[in-house]
């Protein structure tokens, strides 16, 4: 390490640890930030010192999730600098490095718009890139222009790194189409498609000649097997795919993983066909890095959420289940395995609309909450857009008598939690600043660790 980078990474930690001691959250962007003001190149230099180099992580949906079935699949027997915490843009990644000094692997959960930067300084071993969803739209803009962001991103990758896409996707199964060194993933079990593509689906039309695609299959929002039947672009062949795949309501998912060298059948402890991709994701990548099958299987196995996406957290003698949305498409996949499991009769939905959430909360208006709406008793709409929640609850069907409007998520979580039996389970649907505000409502009630305890 260089004299100036040794009292750049010095100057970095020194503040992270005078923020954990000022209370502030763990320091988890502070340094990474102030280490990109004294020298943006700092960061390849400190992945450069990797003895297993670093792999990224990129999705709309479930890059959090994906990312932590990977670390679960490999830190036994690796060390990582793994950003758990989810900060994932380039001070989040610079903050991750800085703080594990004695990894051997980065894990790398990275923000859709970040990928291009991060990945041209860290020069991965391996690159994820999971799925592209209509989010943000005020901030990403359509998800054609993150697509050819991705792709000037892929095609300058070194020719040594491995890029693993989701083919069911066709704006990121493309990106691996001319790349010799790439495996694509996805599912095959036509059982579970949907019978029509959903009214909120994005990429409908062919990427290469603009032709409405033809679906025989649709599983999540516009993921499937898809090809266009004026120039022939279609799903690439899957090297791993999920086969004989069987839903366990609001429980788990049991399923067969092939690959090239061989099937393992598991059950994931986590419910949904959104989560049978992320864990296709995990497998791939950890596949790519060496790891056996019996290691993917078993780090899958014991699994548990991260925090917001299917947790359940005690409270006394009851549950809070809390699902993140953010989007149309990961907002229906919940609606989805809600219905699956059961509708619950009381529901909280939190919508805030801060720059991480996307100012633009039109995005309501295409998910599906009427199947929901249609069996609550009682619904509150929290969050600092509660109102306009409420307005989408009651157009969407809800029994005006059956909504409860209260902007304050604690109070609104106070009085979920107060009309929920002994024994019953609050059913909580945050968007992002919102989850995180639960995250610390719960945490400071001692429910559960400080997330920097648990790093």
């Amino acid at each position: 390490m260089s004299v100036r980078l040794a009292v750049e990474t010095f100057a970095a930690r020194t503040a992270a640890r005078m923020s954990r001691l000022a209370g502030a959250g763990g320091g988890t962007t502070l340094p990474g930030k102030l280490l990109w003001k004294l020298d943006p190149g700092a960061i390849d230099a400190l992945a450069a010192q990797l003895p297993e180099g670093t792999v990224v992580v990129s999705a709309t949906n479930g890059k959090t999730t994906t990312t932590a079935m990977a670390a679960e699949i490999l830190e036994p027997r690796l060390k990582l600098a793994w950003n758990r915490s989810g900060a994932n843009l380039v001070s989040g990644v610079a903050s991750t490095l800085l703080a594990q000094r004695d990894a051997e692997l980065g894990l790398l959960e990275v923000d859709e718009g970040a990928l291009p930067e991060i990945v041209r300084r860290l020069r991965p071993r391996v690159v994820l890139l999971g799925n592209l969803f209509r989010d943000q739209l005020d901030r990403y803009g359509e998800l054609e222009h993150i697509a050819e962001r991705w792709r000037a991103a892929t095609e300058a990758l070194p020719p040594d790194t491995v890029l693993v896409v989701n083919g069911d996707d066709p704006q990121v199964g493309d990106l691996a189409r001319d790349r010799m060194n790439a495996i694509a993933y996805g599912i095959d079990d036509v059982r579970h498609a949907r019978p029509t593509l959903q009214h909120a689906a994005d990429s409908r039309y062919c990427v290469r000649c603009g032709r409405p695609y033809e679906f025989a299959a649709a599983y999540v929002g516009h993921l499937g097997e898809y090809h266009c039947p004026d120039c022939g672009h279609a799903r690439p062949e899957l090297q791993v795919r999920a086969t004989a795949i069987e839903l366990d309501g609001l429980e788990a998912a049991s399923f067969t993983v092939e690959t090239p060298e061989g099937s393992i059948r598991l059950r994931l402890p986590l419910p949904g066909l959104y989560n049978v991709y992320n864990a296709l994701g995990a497998a791939a990548l950890t596949q790519a890095l060496g790891t056996p099958l019996e290691d993917i299987r078993a780090g899958l196995e014991r699994f548990g959420a991260a925090f917001g996406r299917f947790e359940r957290i005690a409270v006394g003698d009851k549950t809070l289940l809390i699902l993140l949305i953010k989007n149309p498409a990961g907002a229906n996949e919940v609606v989805h395995t809600l219905l699956e499991g059961g509708a619950p009769n009381l529901l909280l939905i939190a919508l805030n609309d801060a720059i991480a959430d996307g100012k633009d909360v039109s995005w309501i208006w295409d998910v599906d909450f009427e199947p929901l709406l249609g069996r609550a008793e009682r619904l509150i709409a929290a969050g600092d857009r509660a109102a306009e929640l409420g307005v989408r609850c009651v157009y969407g069907g809800l029994d005006e008598e059956a909504l409860e409007v209260q902007p304050n998520i604690e109070v609104a979580l106070d009085r979920g939690l107060e009309l929920t039996p002994p024994g019953g389970e609050l059913v909580v649907l945050p968007t992002y600043t919102a989850m995180l505000a639960l995250q610390r409502i719960v945490t400071d009630r001692g429910l559960v660790k400080p997330y920097w305890e648990r790093m």
